[in-house]
């Protein structure tokens, strides 16, 4: 009796975090692991490279690029950042297990307002990749905001296309869903 009430209240916990806007202000939707060769694709993973996951839920894209760096022997740097203590502990535990875990910084962050100078990870010489996969009434806040504090930038946006950048690319049609590219 006693761990069916622990369980219950374990779960009206998780409930509550991902109910309310102030830990969760964007719904918790994964990006479809059946795209993740896609989203690598788009990603364009090189040395010296910083990619950076704003949203990034439980990480699975992150991880998943991170792996294949690491395989590839390459010194990319990935930045996971997320604002909801739930899946900030889920990314800050498969990080533990990760062969790339030294590459690899989790961030507690809100994407609309986070200054990307604190992340130091970031210099103002590099091009930094975004990768998103957000509602699209949130995605011109969020480059407004990276915008705002870095020069260039490249931008993946999984599912939903960035109607006010321009020279986008769509990787491929092919997918559960569609990738697009922007150089900014």
């Amino acid at each position: 009796m006693c761990l069916f009430i622990s369980i219950f209240i374990l779960i009206l916990i998780v409930i509550v975090i991902f109910s309310f806007p102030q830990f969760s202000p964007i719904p918790y939707f994964p990006s479809n692991k059946k795209d993740l060769p896609l989203i690598l694709t788009a990603l364009r993973l090189r040395n010296d490279q910083v990619i950076v996951d704003l949203g990034a839920g439980d990480g699975v894209v992150i991880f998943e690029v991170a792996r294949a760096a690491y395989q590839r022997g390459l010194t990319t740097q990935f930045i996971a950042t997320d604002i909801n203590p739930v899946l900030l502990l889920i990314m800050h535990i498969r990080r533990l297990f990760h062969p790339n875990r030294k590459n690899i910084r989790i961030i507690y962050s809100n994407m609309f307002t986070c200054t990307y100078s604190d992340f130091q990870t970031l210099r103002l010489s590099d091009i930094p990749t975004f990768y998103i996969y957000i509602s699209p009434w949130f995605i011109e806040k969020t480059i407004q905001n990276i915008k705002k504090q870095i020069p260039r930038f490249r931008l993946v946006s999984y599912f939903y296309q960035v109607k006010f950048l321009p020279h986008h690319k769509e990787t491929c049609t092919e997918g559960v869903h569609r990738v697009y590219e922007y150089n900014h």
